[in-house]
C-alpha cells in the first residue's frame, strides 16, 4: 500500500503525518508535511489536520494542508488478524492511586465544587518488535466503527489510536456534533441494560452540551438518545445539530472539553483534573482531524474527534490512556474495573 510505504518512509526521515480512516468507510487518508516545521494552530482557521490537547489553554499542533502531500487510498483489512483479549501485563497501572483519586473526585462532588468529572490514569506496556504499520492495520480491522489514526511529529512523538467520538462534523457552518457516556461490555446473551447512574450522566452531559451551543448557533436539534457500539464496549450517545451564527471556530471553542471528557461545570472540572490527576494527559482527551478543507463550490469541512481510546508510542513502551465519568453514584472499585475494560481496545492490537 502507497500510503504504509511513506508512513515507513516519513518515519525513517523525522516528517510529520497524520494517516486516519473515518468511521464506517474503507478509504484511508493522509497528511504527509514536506519538511519538519513544528506549525501551530494559533485560532482554529487555517487549514490542515489539527491535533490539539486537552489543556485548551495550551496551543494546537497543525500539519498545514499547502505543507503536504495528500494521499487516499482503499485499504482491504479483511485478513488482518483480530482477537479477543481477556488480560494484558502492565509495568505501571496503580490501581490503589486511581481509586484514591476517584474517592477525592466523589467528594469534591459530594462538596458541590462540581456535578461530574471526567478522571483518568496511563498504563505502560511493554512492546517488543512494535511495527507502526502492523499495529495501525489492527486498528482498521478491530474498530471499523471509530476513528482510526496514527500521528506523528518529531518534536512530539508518535501517536495512534481508535475514538468512538465525534467533537464536531461541519460543512459550511452546518455542523453536528455528539454527547457520548456509560460504558457496559457488549454481552449479546444478556443484551443491553442500562443503570440509572448512566443514564443520569448521559443526560447531564446532553444538557450541558446544548446549552452551550445555544449561545453560538441557532436551529439547534437534540435526537433521541441511542445505545453505540464499537468493538466490544457500548456507549451511550445522543446526536446534536445546528447552524453556526458565524465563526466555526467559536463552536469548537465552547465544545472542548467536553462534559464527557473532563465534567461540568467546565472550569471548576477541568483545574481539579489538572491539580489531582497527577500526570500530564497531554493530547490525551484532545481533538483531532480535518480543519477547514476547502470543497467544491469554495465550501470548507472540518471532521473533528475527541482523542479517545489512544495510546502514545515511546521506544519499547506503549503509554495507554484510559479514564471515565465520575458523579456522586460512582463505585470507585467499579471505577477501576471499566478502565481496564477499556484500556484492552488498544492492548489487543498490541500483541
Amino acid at each position: 500500500m502507497k500510503i504504509f510505504k511513506e508512513i515507513e518512509s516519513s518515519l525513517k526521515d523525522d516528517l510529520p503525518f497524520a494517516v486516519y480512516r473515518k468511521p464506517n468507510s474503507k478509504e484511508v487518508k493522509s497528511f504527509f508535511q514536506n519538511n519538519a516545521t513544528l506549525f501551530l494552530s494559533n485560532d482554529f482557521n487555517e487549514e490542515g489536520f489539527v491535533f490539539a490537547p486537552f489543556d485548551n489553554s495550551k496551543q494546537s499542533i497543525l500539519i498545514p494542508l499547502r505543507q503536504s502531500k495528500i494521499l487516499k487510498e482503499k485499504v482491504d483489512v479483511s485478513e488482518v488478524e483480530t482477537k479477543i483479549l481477556d488480560n494484558h501485563d502492565s509495568l505501571i497501572s496503580n490501581k490503589d492511586g486511581h481509586i484514591e483519586l476517584v474517592k477525592n473526585g466523589i467528594e469534591a462532588i459530594k462538596d458541590n465544587h462540581f456535578k461530574k468529572v471526567v478522571l483518568s490514569r496511563r498504563e505502560l506496556v511493554e512492546i517488543n518488535n512494535f511495527d507502526v504499520v502492523t499495529v495501525y492495520e489492527r486498528l482498521l480491522a478491530n474498530y471499523p466503527t471509530a476513528f482510526c489514526y496514527v500521528w506523528f511529529h518529531p518534536e512530539v512523538g508518535l501517536w495512534m489510536g481508535a475514538t468512538p467520538e465525534t467533537l464536531l462534523d461541519v460543512k459550511e457552518n452546518e455542523f453536528s456534533t455528539m454527547s457520548l457516556a456509560g460504558t457496559q461490555v457488549y454481552n449479546a446473551e444478556k443484551g443491553i441494560s442500562w443503570g440509572e447512574k448512566e443514564l443520569d450522566e448521559q443526560q447531564l452531559v446532553t444538557d450541558y452540551i446544548a446549552k452551550k451551543l445555544e449561545e453560538v448557533s441557532v436551529n439547534l436539534n437534540v435526537e433521541q438518545l441511542e445505545t453505540f457500539k464499537i468493538g466490544n464496549l457500548l456507549h451511550l450517545r445522543t446526536k446534536i445539530s445546528g447552524k453556526a451564527k458565524d465563526d466555526i471556530a467559536n463552536v469548537i471553542k465552547v465544545l472542548h472539553p467536553t462534559p464527557a471528557v473532563c465534567g461540568f461545570p467546565m472550569q471548576e472540572s477541568k483545574t481539579f483534573i489538572l491539580e489531582n490527576e497527577n500526570y500530564d494527559r497531554s493530547f490525551y482527551t484532545g481533538f483531532l482531524g480535518e480543519l477547514n478543507i476547502p470543497k467544491k463550490n469554495d465550501e470548507k469541512s472540518s471532521s473533528l474527534y475527541v482523542n479517545l481510546r489512544c495510546m502514545q508510542i515511546k521506544e519499547d513502551k506503549a503509554i495507554l490512556y484510559i479514564g471515565g465519568g465520575i458523579t456522586k453514584d460512582s463505585n470507585p472499585e467499579k471505577e477501576w474495573e471499566e478502565t481496564k475494560v477499556k484500556s484492552l481496545a488498544m492492548k489487543k492490537v498490541l500483541l
